[in-house]
Parts: C-alpha cells; structure tokens; sequence
C-alpha cells in the first residue's frame, strides 16, 4: 500500500514548511521541481502525480546570507519569496507576550489534564522584561515547563527558569539575597540597567525620549546605554 506524502495530501490546500532554511540542498532541489512543475513521483515510484498547492515558508534565517555561502539555493529562495512577510522579534512586540502565554498556558492545561487558572503578576512581569532569544518557541517551552511543575492554581516565579525569573521586580536585592558562592557584582548591576532601559521603552511604546523622562536621565545618556546593552 502507497503512503501519500505531504504535498499529496495537501493537494488543493496548503502546505507549511517550517525551518525552511534547515532543508538539505537534496530535498531542495525536490521542494523546487513540485513547486516550478506542479508534480513529484513518490519514492520508489515512477508515476508522475501532479498536485496543485499553496506554500507557506518560515524561518529564523537570513535566506540570502544562505544563498550566498551557497547552502541554499538561489532559484528556491525566489520561487517561495513572492510575498515576503517579515515578523518583529518577540522582544520588540512585547505586547504580545500575555496573550501568548495565556493561549499557551490553556494548550498544555489540555494536553497535561492541568486546571492552572493563570500567570501570576510577578511571573507575566518577568516573561515580559525577558528578551526572548528563541523567541515564540522559547516562550512555549517556557510555559509548558511551567504548567508541568507547578502546584498551585497559578504560575509563580519560581517555576520559570533562573534567566527569566531574576527578572522580578518585586524581589529584594538586598545584601542577605548574596549567594554562598558570590556575584559578580559589575555584571548584576548591567542587568539590573538593561532591565529598566527595557521596561521604560516597553512603558512608552518605545519612544526613547520618553523612556529618557521616565528613568530621569538625559537623553544622551539613555542613548549610550540601549548602544550599550545592544537593545533594539
């Protein structure tokens, strides 16, 4: 009996390639000819079945780059780039943090049989100074860990990861909070500005004079640090 494929399956719809820019220059040249020709033969096949579907890309790579270093090729990157939509990262759409971890939190309530009500105030606060390298995914992991380890009916600080969870305003920073093992003082004191800097252009809808006025420090200065710190 012969399996359909994905885009056999998916023919007269959609198809979603995911990590576009992780595929392998042999499965390239494969996605290129169902794209440029409308059809493909299944593996060990020799019929030629045509499909008619809508392609929809998305990566964390810079395609061209790829294209350049040669590891993805030139023709494939113009025929899925007619309509190119370019996401912001998560840290400069902070506004969606919550109602991503709400959809989130409702998702692995289902899949884990959990009935956790919601995001703390002191936890969403951490999620939403955090930077977010992986963007969406981290956030996901970071929801699913929580939900799994928690006990209450709702996420407390304590159950996001260190990185993250530092990022409370609310705990004190006093000198009984020193560790057994130390702290490097000067990279603390860096976090802690980086963390405000962020805070002021999430409060003021990134409007750097006004995130300026908000922390009480002149423009230039706020300007040296968002170089500093490489905030964007």
């Amino acid at each position: 009996m012969n399996k359909k494929g994905l885009f056999e399956v998916a023919n007269k719809g959609t198809v979603f390639l995911d990590e576009i820019g992780e595929m392998s220059l042999a499965m390239q040249v494969k996605v290129l000819r169902v794209l440029q020709e409308k059809k493909f033969r299944r593996v060990g096949g020799t019929e030629e079945i045509s499909v008619d579907v809508r392609v929809i890309a998305a990566t964390n790579k810079d395609l061209q780059k790829l294209v350049a270093e040669n590891r993805f090729r030139e023709d494939l990157y113009y025929r899925i780039t007619v309509i190119p939509l370019e996401i912001a990262p998560l840290r400069q759409r902070r506004e969606d943090i919550p109602l991503l971890a709400e959809h989130f939190l409702k998702k692995f309530n289902e899949q884990m049989q959990r009935s956790i009500l919601r995001v703390s105030q002191d936890a969403m606060c951490c999620l939403e100074r955090y930077d977010w390298p992986g963007n969406v995914r981290e956030l996901e992991n970071t929801i699913e860990r929580a939900v799994a380890f928690e006990t209450t009916e709702e996420i407390k600080v304590e159950r996001l990861p260190p990185r993250i969870s530092r990022l409370n305003p609310s705990e004190s920073s006093g000198p009984d909070k020193i560790p057994e093992s130390g702290i490097n003082l000067e990279k603390h004191i860096e976090e802690i500005e980086k963390s405000y800097i962020v805070e002021a252009l999430r409060k003021t809808g990134g409007v750097q004079t006004r995130a300026a006025e908000l922390l009480r420090i002149s423009f230039r200065s706020f300007r040296y640090f968002v170089k500093k710190y490489d905030i964007r």
